[in-house]
């Protein structure tokens, strides 16, 4: 449902990208209750690439998130999504240090941007609910995410296990 595209200069070990997407992908399901079957977190080095802020060229590290918007998701709630990323973010980037033979890029995240977007989706064989209905929409296709975890998807056991954690209503 949603995705998260972080754009870095600095170096990321295979380790950080992961905690990264994992703390990513845990603050926005528990912010707003979706499973985290469907938080998609890409993550990109641009330290090659061509930034212009202000018409100037930057080198910055930066994520983007396109979200659902609606009426149960406040401002508040996006500013405690980017706080806690923010927090994350400096507690697994800074390290380790690597040397190069270039500068040494900022490790800092200066910008998080959400884009309220996505109005309407399918994901992995359903179309995605609005915003603030997850639990509706979890129980209205629990049975057709009960067969495929049935047949061996180990997504969609994950998820079903994740929900009932959660408190999901299943009835």
């Amino acid at each position: 449902m949603p995705e998260y595209n972080i754009e870095h200069i600095c170096f990321l070990t295979e380790g950080q990208k992961d905690e990264l997407a994992e703390a990513i992908t845990r603050i926005h399901s528990t912010t707003f209750g979706t499973p985290k079957m469907f938080v998609n977190v890409k993550i990109t080095d641009t330290s090659e690439g061509n930034l212009y802020v202000g018409g100037k060229r930057r080198r910055t590290n930066r994520i983007f998130a396109y979200v659902r918007p609606g009426p149960s998701r406040t401002q508040k709630d996006y500013e405690s999504v980017s706080n806690q990323i923010v927090a994350e973010w400096d507690k697994i980037v800074p390290l380790p240090q690597v040397q190069r033979s270039l500068p040494k890029p900022d490790q800092s995240l200066n910008l998080i941007m959400f884009f309220g977007c996505l109005v309407a989706g399918y994901e992995a064989g359903f179309m995605i609910p609005q915003a603030g209905e997850d639990q509706e929409w979890f129980k209205d296709n629990l049975a057709a995410f009960q067969a495929k975890a049935d047949a061996g998807d180990e997504n969609f056991k994950e998820m079903i296990e994740e929900c009932k954690e959660r408190g999901f209503k299943l009835v």
